[in-house]
């Protein structure tokens, strides 16, 4: 992480590097350090699915942006990247509360970045997602 790299760095990259669709989600920068960035994913009704559970693709989605974040913090830039691969397990429903999306560069190197990410529910703490990724760097 360079001095360059703040929450409002990382907050205002939201609105630059993604999609309508990916802003739509609302999430918003909770915590950076030098090891990993954490996002809130607020709850919403539209990103939930019968019985108010929060749906995978909505997880996954969250987990796929916090992980550009977290290599921006890392590289105290933006580096043109692409998802390569994104491997998800749902470990158990979230429902009635925010997720924190905790992502981590696991390594970066000069073509590729691997990174690991936990979803968890805001107010109990409980882990529901856990993601692996890899980056092509371009």
């Amino acid at each position: 992480m360079t001095a360059d790299v703040t929450a409002d760095t990382l907050q205002a990259a939201l609105a630059e590097y993604f999609a309508p669709w990916v802003q739509a989600l609302g999430l918003q920068v909770e915590a950076f350090d030098t090891e990993s960035v954490t996002l809130r994913l607020p709850q919403n009704e539209q990103l939930s699915r019968v019985g108010g559970m929060l749906c995978g693709q909505a997880m996954m989605a969250a987990a796929d942006t916090a992980m550009v974040l977290a290599l921006i913090n890392h590289f105290g830039e933006f580096r043109p990247c692409t998802t390569v691969q994104l491997n998800s397990s749902f470990l158990k429903p979230l429902s009635g509360q925010d997720s924190l999306v905790q992502a981590r560069v696991v390594r970066a190197g000069k073509a590729l970045a691997f990174g690991e990410i936990d979803l968890r529910g805001a107010s109990d703490g409980k882990s529901v997602s856990r993601a692996s990724t890899t980056y092509a760097l371009l």
